[in-house]
């Protein structure tokens, strides 16, 4: 990008759990290409990734999100052995809070908000103060999966419930543009050669999937077809996100958007990290590499003007 005042960026981070991996390498791309991100909003998984790019710390999130495998996920699973959440989230929760720092929103270099949902009161809750990581626990309070989060008198859920891509908190930034990455696009069509690992991407892996069936009174026999409880409350989780994303984002659009596919990964599959920020980096090109052409376009103008 030729030498010029850099654009400013509001980024729109939407939620879709280890899909939100792909978030990482769009925040790549638009930093080699010069873009200034003054300004987040984020959901659940998006959230978390905003919350931490916000705070300086994503190189360090980076490397220790590539290096986790599917025994590491388990182990920060702490069991709530409650009737509203498999996952009470202390644990993993602590482990980053070590990792970035215990950070106050208000001393964020940028401005952030994360978005959850007061589901009692059917409304969404925008979270811009206060401890940085208790906004991020609200945010990623997945239902049925992590317990609920209890923040100043309101249990909160993941925000994805309401608004899946959180464009309205951007509404009055004075950036150049706005940028929505959003993680429930369409299912992506592939090969019949590929399609038992396109059945995987939306399964929990076979760890995790032990891990759900210690909840379970008794074993029942499924055919290799049949989906069990779980996948068939992530995949309507998944489906109604999607759903309640294209609504909003037709309602108010942003000015350029990223689609990931909603079945590029699963769920809980954040051992697939290396290639869903590629994925994220790679979809960001396609994306938005005209808007790169169009500001060189106009700085050129601009030189032959003067």
């Amino acid at each position: 990008m030729t030498e010029h005042k850099k654009i400013s960026i509001s980024l729109v981070l939407g939620s879709g759990g280890a899909r939100g991996l792909a978030h990482i390498g769009v925040i790549h791309w638009l930093e080699e290409h010069g873009f200034d991100i003054v300004s987040i909003s984020g959901c659940s998984m998006g959230a978390l990734i905003g919350g931490i790019y916000a705070a300086g710390k994503l190189d360090v999130f980076e490397q220790w999100v590539r290096d986790i495998n599917k025994v590491d996920i388990l182990t920060l699973l702490d069991l709530s052995w409650q009737k509203n959440g498999l996952v009470k989230g202390d644990k993993i929760i602590a482990t980053l809070t070590e990792l970035v720092g215990d950070i106050a929103i208000e001393d964020l270099p940028i401005k952030y908000t994360a978005v959850a949902a007061d589901i009692a009161n059917e409304k969404e809750v925008w979270l811009s103060s206060g401890r940085l990581f208790d906004a991020i626990r609200a945010s990623i309070s997945l239902p049925l999966f992590f317990t609920p989060f209890h923040y100043n008198g309101v249990d909160l859920i993941d925000g994805g419930v309401l608004n899946p891509v959180p464009i309205a908190p951007i509404f009055s930034d004075h950036t150049d543009y706005s940028i929505a990455v959003n993680l429930g696009g369409s299912v992506k069509i592939v090969n019949t050669a590929d399609k038992d690992t396109a059945v995987m991407a939306n399964q929990p892996t076979s760890k995790v999937s032990n891990f759900l069936a210690r909840f379970k009174n008794k074993i029942v026999k499924h055919n290799a077809n049949e989906w069990g409880a779980y996948d068939i409350a992530n995949q309507a989780f998944d489906a109604m996100q999607s759903t309640i994303a294209r609504q909003k984002l037709a309602a108010y659009p942003a000015d350029h958007f990223v689609e990931i596919a909603r079945n590029a990964c699963g769920t809980l599959e954040f051992h697939r990290a290396d290639e869903m920020i590629k994925l994220g980096y790679d979809t960001a090109k396609e994306s938005l590499s005209a808007l790169v052409a169009n500001d060189i376009a106009i700085s050129n103008s601009s030189v032959k003007e003067k």
